[in-house]
């Protein structure tokens, strides 16, 4: 465990005997149990506690205490600098949900009521830090231990309280390779359609951290096998099952490591034009980074086929872009799935060894402002020359700005 998760477990602990020492009942909730189950570290923790949101402030004080979701009973507890506030929940029964997301109401219950409104068994157990025992009253722990991906309760009953639960039981399935029950799973087939009640930004949250995940692949099979692709991904139509090119494409996803879900998403939409990628971004609420980073990657998928063949000033630019990284894992899988072999890979690696950054994008020679200072008026000759000179440069045919005026006059004398 590193030094951070170290300082985060013992503030989890601490939160959790503060609430004991008050004369609460506190447990760890959701996803750490799950986690510390499983013998994984968790990323954060949660805590679900008798208090009630005002008794939980007075107990951590005005000054630590943020009440994010007073309405719903969670105060998040502010902790040591650069450890994460923890989420302290009083246990609460739910009401009915109108809008498909949140419920209208809340009251306060035992813990036992608590763990069966929530969405799956895997995420309904409870742990004592103090005594180190599971309070598990859904069956969490054998599910957990069989690999089965469960609803608590009616699987109906869960997606009608929260239409995206049946995106996030991809996504949890797909995490840890676990099999979906026969009856959530038929539920998600029957209520899939209802998934476009959900806003768009929860439904990008939930896919980017699916596409960003190392089974992926699961992730995107299973969204395919229970109707949730044509859904949540309309744009991106896939190869038939079966076809070479489903093949390739599905091994592509496998074979990436640690990619970013734009070059997920460039990669599973490479049919698409620059204005249908610019599109499938903006309906997905994406930033303009991500829809740039997208775009880029689906224009210039092909470029590092050859990378010995190009001219060196081609070369530079691709190599010194900012989405540099994510074309050069792109070329490395693809390479290994459709060859396997990694040749243009290794070159474009090797360059990047030995090329100082002052020669892969060096200053330039001459710019827009060197061209007025000479009496030049500016207009489109002025990018035109610059680009000539740019591209002498990176080809190493100049490399001094006397070189480069020699260079201009000759250009204009030509044109």
């Amino acid at each position: 465990m590193t030094q951070e998760r170290h300082v985060s477990r013992d503030f989890a602990v601490e939160v959790v005997q503060q609430l004991r020492d008050a004369g609460f009942q506190a447990l760890w909730a959701g996803g750490c149990v799950r986690d510390l189950v499983l013998d994984h570290e968790p990323s954060d923790y949660d805590v679900a506690t008798t208090a009630t949101p005002e008794e939980v402030r007075s107990v951590f004080g005005g000054k630590r205490t943020v009440p994010v979701g007073e309405s719903f009973g969670v105060i998040l507890v502010l902790g040591p600098e650069d450890v994460e506030p923890i989420e302290v929940a009083t246990f609460r029964r739910e009401g009915e949900y109108v809008d498909g997301r949140r419920p209208e109401s809340v009251e306060y219950c035992t813990p036992e009521e608590d763990a069966h409104r929530r969405d799956f068994t895997i995420n309904g157990m409870f742990f004592d830090p103090l005594t180190e025992t599971i309070h598990d009253y859904v069956g969490g722990e054998r599910d957990l231990q069989d690999r089965i991906l469960r609803c608590i309760g009616k699987p109906e009953d869960r997606f009608a309280e929260d239409k995206l639960r049946m995106l996030r039981a991809v996504r949890f399935a797909a995490r840890f390779g676990f099999e979906m029950d026969p009856a959530t799973a038929a539920a998600v087939r029957k209520h899939v359609s209802e998934l476009t009640v959900v806003s768009i930004e929860r439904i990008t949250q939930e896919l980017l951290k699916m596409l960003a995940h190392d089974n992926r692949r699961q992730a995107v099979e299973m969204c395919v096998e229970l109707g949730l692709w044509p859904v949540i991904l309309p744009e991106l139509e896939l190869p038939a099952e079966g076809a070479a090119e489903h093949r390739l494409l599905f091994s592509l996803l496998q074979q990436l490591e640690s990619p970013s879900a734009e070059l997920v998403l460039s990669s599973l939409g490479h049919n698409l034009s620059n204005a249908a990628a610019h599109e499938l971004a903006r309906r997905l609420r994406l930033s303009n980074d991500q829809r740039e980073r997208i775009v880029w990657l689906l224009e210039h998928r092909d470029d590092l086929k050859s990378p010995d063949q190009l001219p060196l000033h081609r070369l530079k630019r691709l190599l010194s872009h900012k989405y540099r990284d994510d074309l050069l894992e792109y070329t490395r899988a693809r390479e290994l799935v459709e060859q396997g072999s990694m040749q243009a890979y290794e070159f474009c690696d090797h360059y990047l060894e030995r090329t100082p950054p002052e020669v892969l994008e060096p200053e330039p020679l001459l710019t827009g402002d060197d061209f007025i200072k000479a009496g030049m008026k500016p207009g489109k000759e002025f990018k035109i020359l610059l680009d000539a000179v740019r591209e002498a440069q990176l080809d190493e045919k100049i490399s001094t700005s006397d070189e480069a005026w020699d260079l201009v006059e000759q250009l204009q004398s030509e044109g």
